[in-house]
């Protein structure tokens, strides 16, 4: 049984998508009825992420995400229809209709959510056992303190090859389902063997409480350093950041973006609980949008070692598209955080956060590091890097600011830097609006959805199809001037199934607005059916307008009836001639 109707079309109602989204964006800027905000799915630095209060809608002119406020926490949430319907209507104080299939989905989730649940408990309890004396000793090393331990729900994972699978086993669980869970793995003759073994254990908690996974750190030695829970159904490692459950309630203003979970804990320990990290990859386009949607800063403190200035570097070029402001920690002395904070205390710490450097001067640092200043080679060298560093920012005062301390560093004067930052700048610029403009040359970019899976076939019919609905989501009552045209001489499926959605709606004077219309439609096909209503639509003459429209699909379709006909008579030719006729 689907949700009814009348409960989405209640919820949206009672869930104003304005009070939503601004639980993640700052909307600020105005035009006309309708809020913008940065886009929390893309990165961008100029707001193109439209709400409409009227409508009950949102848009993206950047990347052209679009839809309900249920579309909305699909996407924000990582979440599937139901779930986000669960989530608005716990919000909502409403009772969510049951559904067997989808109750029989929820329930496999909440088996698999229960089961990491049992198991960090478990590996919790193993520090008070023999089982954990490694895991214990290392804690000691590091000096965690108990408080930590608990508050981070730490545990071990002995060094044994079944001790979780047996356990969980003895408690009825399967191992299928300890597979799924990526607790264990499928042994060569049958059966199950653990995942994490002689191991420090981190719960994975995402930000609605629930244990997702676990990442182990070895004890000892072996490979790798860190190991990850795969991807499940209730876990994705891009699209989740260890501790962030903790990070996103600090009172501090910005997130402490650390290499390991080691680090993390520490950070937090000695007072720095916004202190977050990546889950054994490098950090995701996804991971950087999601700190964005809860600060605006991040203080990047990777290792200082070679792959962690990398790393860094790297970070730089995921975070500052995201609209975050970026600054990088230069830790002389220390390795990490951790070390830095045992060697000099917190204050000094805090005291290193407050001159961390602007992304941009860390990496012309970084650039100049690379470089022998002492040569004319090396100081053109590190000239021709860092004019393109500056190139690349797209604050004109910025770049003014740091040609003039490139021109300091490399003994040139500061017009001559300027004047090649400008020029490396204008060639970028022209290259982009070149790319632009090749882009709008293709007739069929302007048309073709952004969600690949809905191409058109027939970008003509389909733009006259799209024509249909706006005209009808304008103004329902020209349902009952479409005649007889039918969903199935669409060209377009996903197009004819909102035009059967219509249809229905209108014809039984229901509500037929954006809002209820993209609550049957999936993610893509919502953001598409947004941005066609994005499209102006003269209403002065909408019959005439829609007869139009109809006679377009009806002369493509005949097009394509008269093609298939001259190519089914040109096989039985062929056939013909082939038997000696």
């Amino acid at each position: 049984m689907a949700i009814p109707d009348s409960f989405i079309e209640e919820l949206i109602a009672r869930s104003d998508i304005v009070d939503v989204v601004s639980e993640y964006v700052k909307l600020t800027k105005r035009s006309g009825a309708n809020q913008f905000g940065l886009c929390p799915f893309h990165s961008e630095k100029t707001p193109s992420f439209s709400v409409s209060p009227d409508k009950q809608i949102y848009h993206c002119f950047g990347c052209g995400k679009g839809g309900n406020v249920i579309g909305f926490i699909m996407e924000i949430e990582n979440l599937s229809f139901r779930d986000a319907v669960e989530f608005l209507a716990r919000r909502a104080h409403m009772e969510l209709p049951e559904d067997g299939e989808d109750k029989e989905v929820r329930n496999h989730r909440a088996r698999i959510l229960e089961l990491n649940r049992l198991a960090a408990r478990w590996f919790y309890d193993n520090l008070s056992k023999p089982a954990g004396g490694a895991a214990l000793e290392y804690i000691g090393k590091r000096r965690l303190t108990k408080k930590t331990v608990t508050a981070f729900g730490l545990g071990a994972a002995p060094d044994d090859w079944y001790a979780l699978t047996n356990e969980m086993r003895s408690r009825g669980w399967s191992d299928a389902e300890l597979i799924e869970a990526g607790l264990a793995k499928k042994g060569r003759n049958g059966g199950a063997y653990d995942v994490f073994r002689n191991r420090l254990m981190f719960p994975v908690i995402d930000v609605r409480g629930n244990v997702v996974a676990f990442s182990g750190r070895i004890l000892g030695e072996g490979e790798p350093k860190y190991l990850n829970t795969p991807d499940t159904p209730v876990f994705q490692k891009s699209r989740n950041l260890f501790a962030l459950n903790l990070a996103k309630r600090s009172k501090r203003d910005m997130f402490i973006l650390a290499e390991g979970n080691v680090d993390v804990v520490m950070l937090h320990q000695a007072g720095f609980d916004c202190a977050v990290a990546s889950l054994g990859t490098s950090l995701t386009a996804e991971q950087a949008r999601l700190m964005r949607t809860y600060k605006e800063k991040v203080v990047v403190a990777y290792d200082s070692d070679g792959a962690g200035l990398k790393a860094a570097q790297r970070a730089i070029g995921i975070l500052e598209p995201a609209g975050l402001q970026v600054r990088v920690l230069r830790m002389e002395g220390a390795k990490d955080p951790d070390e830095f904070i045992k060697a000099r205390g917190p204050d000094a710490f805090q005291a290193l956060l407050e001159q961390s450097a602007n992304h941009v001067e860390y990496r012309i640092l970084t650039a100049k590091a690379k470089y022998d200043m002492d040569t004319d080679d090396g100081r053109l060298g590190f000239l021709r890097e860092a004019t393109d560093i500056l190139a690349g920012n797209p604050n004109r005062v910025e770049r003014e600011l740091y040609a003039g301390r490139v021109a300091q560093m490399t003994g040139v004067s500061r017009e001559a830097v300027a004047t090649e930052v400008a020029r490396a700048a204008r060639i970028r610029a022209a290259a982009e609006k070149k790319r632009r403009a090749h882009q709008a040359a293709r007739p069929e970019t302007a048309v073709q959805p952004v969600d690949r899976g809905l191409r058109y076939d027939n970008p003509s019919s389909a733009r006259a199809e799209e024509g249909v609905i706006r005209l009808l989501m304008a103004d329902p009552e020209l349902a009952g001037a479409v005649g007889d045209l039918q969903s199935s001489e669409f060209t377009a499926p996903f197009l004819g199934r909102v035009y059967d959605r219509i249809l229905e709606r209108a014809r039984t004077h229901r509500e037929v607005g954006p809002a209820v219309i993209a609550a049957a439609l999936e993610p893509g096909e919502a953001a598409q059916l947004m941005s066609i209503l994005e499209t102006p639509q003269e209403m002065s003459a909408s019959r005439e307008a829609l007869r139009d429209y109809i006679e377009k699909i009806r002369a493509a379709a005949m097009g394509k009836k008269t093609d298939e006909d001259l190519a089914a008579a040109f096989e039985q030719l062929k056939k013909k001639k082939g038997n000696g006729g």
